[in-house]
This record gives C-alpha cells, structure tokens and sequence, in this order.
C-alpha cells in the first residue's frame, strides 16, 4: 500500500478547502530541520518550501485532523466511540467554576480558570510555560508561550484597541496556529491551549511518539463552535449588518451565542448577542467540517455554555485532568459551585444541544 505524503494531503485536503491551518504538518515534519513545508501566507494552508528534502515518511498525513487515520486508536484511549452515541465525549466530571485571583477573573474569559490552572502548574514546576493564543484585537489573535501569571494577564487582551491596526492590518481571525510554536520553546514541559484541530493532533503524535510531542504536559482544549474570518470586505459586510464599528468593539464572548461588549457604553446596550446562524458567512470554511465541540481528547475542556455569567464550564476527561483540578480546588485557588445531578444534566444536555448543532452543520 502506497505511503500518503504532503502531496496528497495538498490534493485531499488544501485544493478541497478544508485545510484547519493547525500547523500540525508543518510542526512535526520528520526532516524540520530542511524546512520542507512551512507557511508562505497568512491564513492559507502550508506550502511546501524545498519538496526536493522531503522524506516522504506520510508523518504530515497521519496526524493531519481532516484524515482521521488514527481515529480508533484515540478513541480507544479517551473511552470515546462515536458523536452519536457521544456527541461531547467522555466526561469523568463536569464543574461550575471561578477564580479567586482577582486580575484573572477581571481580565480572563468567562471565570479566569484556564489562566489559573496554568499559572498554579507553573508556580508548582509541572510545567515551564504554555502555548496560549495572544488577543491583539476582538477578531485577531497570535501563539506566545506564556511562562508567567504576566504573561498570561497579557495574552488576555483586556486593552483593545484596532483602531491603528486598521490602517495596517488586511485580515482579522481568530484562530491562531499555535502548533509551530512548539518547535521554536525547547522546554522540558508544556501545557497546550488549543481548539480541538490542535488537540487532536497533538494526540495522534503522542500515539506516534513522534518529538517533540512528549514536551506537552497537558493538553487543554477550548469549547470550539467555529472560528471567524475577516477580509475588508467581510469586515465592511459585518459593520453595517450588525450596525457595529470594529473600533468599538472592547471584547468577544462566546456562550449561547456571540456576545461583543462595546467601549464606552453604560447603558444595557453595551451587550450585543448575535447567534451563530446569523455569522456563517463570517465562518472559516475548514470549521465547518469539523464535527468537536467540546474538544474531547483534551485532558480538561473549558467553555463558558451552560455555567452563569463569570463562571467556566470545566470537564475532566483524563487521570492526568482529573488530579489536577483536584489538586487546585483543594488549594482555595478556584471556586466551585454546588452542583448536584439535576443541575449537571442540564448543563450537560445545554452543551449536548449545541454539539449536535456542529454535527448537524457537518452533514
């Protein structure tokens, strides 16, 4: 049987438009150090760059998120079967909570947890930074490695101002490859924060045991209803259908629908709420072949569906997720709700309801 190489991913995959951009090829490619595949241009798929030292190994196909190769593998170790039968994975627990910390909660999405988390596994040596996307503005981002609570306060992105960047800018989106960061940190431990693209590549490598995968500690993964992309032209159509100006925008949320908190506003409408029905022309293409939401091969998975306002939906998947926010709530750093049976059904039955809406979308 012939080996699959980058040729045929650029076939099955870029020329058919559903290219993640995860990095993932261009991350762990088997002969990195000729720099054979890499990104020419922002927000399109890799290239190859010298085809000629290509080992033609098939590493880049395997692990790619759009074959899905190695599916039984992984689902063999993450208990999961199918979206059908288990449309948000398997959960070990699901929490309600918040940080204590009073910048992350200020500044942090939803309660502050993730940053908490990762802050409390660097502080504790468990890890010595994490991959986290950077907010430069509402609808653009970039992959830092965060080895500090500072850095992780400013990756938040609580100061936005694209006011200068519009002059400058051509693109605004916001997912952000975060995968080729990993070979330019040469750290002994990692955390990752990425959309379940990423994180579902970052398994297939630790599968493969490919380097450097075993430098990630501990793999968090984000809710994922879809990412956005914005040219001038969809960034004019946006404007003047929701009556808004990207200057104005202060931050992005994402719950039942998207939520944009405008600047200087002290009146109820500083809130605007606009469902994901309305922003599919604003949908990167690759999203909507992606049927996670829940992101269900990361060892935690965080989101703001189904907690109250200022509070992070957690749920453990893994040991490894398990122990660890174990281990903070017992330290007082993030705060828990009392959630009994009843109360966790809904909110699994809320976050089971907008996956099927990704997998209905996928169909």
């Amino acid at each position: 049987m012939k080996i699959k190489i980058f040729e045929d991913l650029i076939k099955e995959v870029h020329e058919v438009g559903i290219c993640q951009q995860c990095g993932g090829c261009v991350s762990f490619c088997n002969s990195i150090e000729n720099e054979v595949i890499d990104f020419k241009e922002p927000n399109l798929p890799p290239e190859y760059i010298n085809r000629k030292k290509c080992l033609e190994c098939g590493i880049c196909y395997l692990i790619c998120p759009q074959t899905h190769l190695l599916d039984e593998d992984l689902n063999k170790t993450f208990k999961f079967s199918d979206f059908s039968l288990m449309p948000i994975g398997f959960v070990d627990n699901i929490y309600s909570c918040q940080s204590m910390d009073k910048d992350f909660l200020k500044y942090g999405t939803d309660g502050g947890v993730v940053n908490t988390l990762i802050n409390y596994l660097i502080e504790k040596k468990i890890i010595e930074g994490a991959i986290v996307a950077k907010t430069k503005s509402p609808f653009s981002r970039e992959a830092i490695i965060a080895k500090s609570k500072e850095d992780l306060i400013d990756a938040s992105g609580t100061k936005l101002d694209i006011s200068t960047q519009l002059d400058t800018v051509q693109k605004f989106h916001t997912y952000t490859s975060s995968l080729p960061n990993l070979r330019r940190y040469k750290f002994r431990k990692l955390a990752f924060v990425g959309t379940p693209c990423q994180i579902y590549t970052i398994r297939c490598m630790q599968n493969l045991g490919i380097i450097p995968s075993e430098n990630i500690e501990i793999c968090l993964g984000l809710f994922c209803y879809e990412n956005f992309f914005f040219d001038r032209i969809k960034l004019r159509q946006f404007e003047e259908q929701f009556k808004i100006k990207f200057k104005n925008i202060k931050r992005i949320n994402i719950k039942e629908n998207l939520i944009i908190e405008l600047k200087d506003h002290k009146t109820s409408q500083n809130l605007i709420n606009i469902s994901f029905k309305e922003l599919k022309d604003y949908m990167r293409p690759a999203c909507e072949f992606c049927k996670d939401f829940t992101n269900i091969y990361a060892d935690i998975s965080f989101g703001g569906l189904g907690s109250p306002d200022k509070f992070t939906t957690v749920i453990t998947r893994t040991k490894k997720g398990k122990d660890i926010i174990h281990r903070i709530i017992k330290t007082g750093m993030i705060n828990c709700l009392s959630i009994d049976s009843s109360i966790k059904k809904k909110m699994k039955e809320k976050i089971i309801q907008f996956s099927q809406f990704k997998l209905e979308r996928n169909k």
